[in-house]
């Protein structure tokens, strides 16, 4: 565990099996946090894999200027992080919001990226129309978490369509990812909400074409809408595989945790 300051902001970052032979750099959802990776990085003794905690989320210390949370802010933080650890070339994984940030660095610093891992994520809403609906969605979520609390606003997510499957969990599991979000606080999702969501993020569909790096895809079969968001991509991006896991939703790495550890070993060897 270590901390960075980065760009006047202390950063938080977790790195395991140092002497991996991979360097594999992981970024984390929505109420996510370097614990998001804590079983991927055990079962993959031989990759040295490097987890942030993101702008807004985990032990990352929270920005006062609102546009520091922009995906702007958050690319060139990622730049300066990997400038300070001396990575040349890794490969980039990205869950959920964190995969819209690796597509997003992927575009903005190719030369760094040896191949990219997407696990059920978006370049983005297309329309204009649709990403102000988004942003205009994500500000009354971020004014009811500050004003009802964390809290009542976890309580509300685990509950959202997207994180059904997750129901079906052991207890035990379901209290490990309750205790990650509720470890957040709501100034920090307040803020990643309004600078970073959907909604926020400039679209990145017309790029697609212009990543020539190696991408891999991932996503659950009961994840119906971004099985269909990845599919559309594939046929946008140049060298690419998209593999579904049965049985599993939005948050594969949590869901079917052992199959997930398998696909990105064997991608990354």
């Amino acid at each position: 565990m270590t901390n960075l300051m980065i760009r006047g902001l202390e950063t938080h970052i977790e790195i395991w099996n140092q002497n991996g032979i991979h360097t594999l750099v992981a970024l984390h959802g929505f109420t996510g946090s370097t614990a998001t990776w804590h079983n991927l990085a055990q079962a993959l003794p031989n990759v040295r894999v490097i987890a942030i905690d993101l702008i807004g989320h985990g032990q990352t210390a929270i920005p006062q200027n609102c546009q520091r949370f922009s995906m702007e802010e958050q690319l060139q933080d990622l730049e300066e992080i990997f400038c300070q650890l001396h990575l040349e070339n890794f490969t980039l994984l990205g869950y959920s919001m964190g995969g819209r940030i690796a597509l997003s660095y992927a575009l903005a610093y190719p030369d760094r990226i040896h191949q990219l891992i997407l696990e059920s994520a978006s370049p983005g809403l297309r329309t204009e129309e649709e990403r102000k609906e988004r942003c205009e969605r994500d500000e009354a979520l971020a004014q009811k978490i500050l004003t009802n609390g964390l809290e009542s606003f976890v309580n509300a997510w685990e509950n959202i369509p997207l994180f059904s499957t997750q129901h079906r969990l052991p207890q035990s599991v379901r209290q490990v990812i309750r205790a990650e979000r509720l470890s957040q606080k709501k100034e920090g999702l307040a803020g990643s909400l309004r600078g970073i969501g959907t909604g926020a993020q400039p679209s990145n569909w017309d790029r697609l074409a212009q990543l020539a790096v190696p991408v891999l895809l991932i996503t659950g079969s009961m994840d119906g809408k971004f099985c269909e968001i990845a599919l559309e991509m594939k046929a946008l991006l140049n060298t690419v595989s998209h593999m579904t896991v049965n049985d599993a939703g939005h948050a594969i790495h949590v869901e079917n945790p052992a199959e997930f550890a398998t696909i990105v070993e064997e991608y990354l060897t």
